[in-house]
């Protein structure tokens, strides 16, 4: 089978005029996709992603999401050669220093945050989402199936299985927290994975463009909230809480007449959301014996739900938390301490 995709391969390179490029592996992502840096004899280079059997259909929306963001100014990858039926894309090779790589190995952190709070407020103040009909929505019905991981995976590694009666109680839960804060404050373009690991800094680029944006093929429509949570309160790393405070504050001062209230609770709701997703997704991977690198997100991810369930609004399924789940998560059961 590989050997069969490997000529696919081959086939879309030389079409593309990269049949002589030396092509190196690099690192995987959390999903199927492979990705390869090309370089060309005359030191051309170029990023070939593989998103082979189902990931072809995160193709389209990539190209699609990637287009929009460079007609608002901002830097999305190029796309030089694309076989969207095999899942194949050639784009534009931004280099290597991810925003994490730079906090990693000691860079100034407050450069690197203010210019990716920058890029939200400028996509949020630019795009209108009545042009893009065709893009999905991340809505009540999105965000509840996305949710729902919580409780199918997460209490089940809890050795705590919900009965249907629990599982139609947490449903209802997230349905009523959900749906005080869908539509208080405006939907715009939401990345969904924004975070360091996806942004990459782009030295001969100024302002907002200075920041190059990756893996946004499950982008959509939704709460301007979001990506500033998933910026913030990343599963990956801990960001010093006066960083998080500045950069709330850094986006509404760029976004005149925003209720910062509204904002706020919104900004809650949509954490414990996507806490609670990311949750059932380690769940899942320490069920199949993820690595160790993607399972030292669980207890941070724990603590992070559990302060954001901590806000009023989210009583409900703080409350639902208290029942079923030990105070430690059973982040310990879970990893088999």
């Amino acid at each position: 089978m590989r050997v069969m995709r490997e000529n696919v391969i081959i086939c879309f390179l030389a079409r593309a005029g990269w049949a002589d490029a030396a092509r190196a592996p690099m690192g995987a992502d959390w999903s199927t996709r492979r990705y390869e840096r090309l370089t060309r004899p005359d030191g051309a280079k170029a990023i070939l992603m593989d998103a082979a059997g189902d990931g072809a259909g995160q193709v389209p929306p990539f190209v699609r999401l990637c287009g929009l963001l460079r007609a608002m100014d901002l830097s999305a990858p190029l796309i030089f050669a694309e076989d969207q039926g095999q899942g194949l894309l050639l784009l534009e090779d931004f280099g290597d220093d991810s925003f994490a790589l730079l906090l990693d190995r000691g860079d100034d952190p407050w450069p690197l945050y203010c210019r990716a709070t920058d890029v939200l407020s400028h996509l949020h103040k630019r795009f209108d989402p009545g042009t893009a009909p065709d893009i999905q929505r991340y809505d009540l019905t999105l965000f509840t199936q996305q949710v729902a991981l919580f409780g199918d995976a997460y209490l089940d590694a809890a050795a705590t299985p919900l009965s249907p009666a629990g599982r139609r109680a947490l449903d209802d839960a997230w349905t009523m927290v959900l749906t005080q804060v869908l539509g208080i404050v405006p939907d715009s373009l939401l990345l969904r994975d924004y975070h360091p690991g996806n942004l990459m800094a782009l030295r001969d680029r100024a302002g907002v463009r200075a920041c190059g944006l990756l893996d946004v093929q499950d982008g959509g429509i939704g709460p301007i909230s979001y990506d500033l949570l998933s910026l913030l309160q990343d599963a990956r790393r801990d960001v010093p809480d006066e960083i998080q405070s500045a950069m709330i504050d850094r986006y509404l001062s760029a976004m005149p007449g925003l209720s910062q209230g509204a904002f706020l609770a919104s900004y809650a709701v949509m954490g414990a959301m996507r806490h609670a997703r990311i949750l059932g997704r380690v769940a899942q991977l320490a069920a199949g014996g993820g690595k160790a690198r993607q399972l030292a997100f669980l207890s941070r991810v724990w603590g992070q739900f559990r302060r954001a369930i901590a806000h009023p609004l989210l009583s409900p399924i703080q409350s639902f938390t208290d029942q079923h789940l030990p105070p430690d998560g059973a982040v310990p059961h879970i990893l088999g301490q």
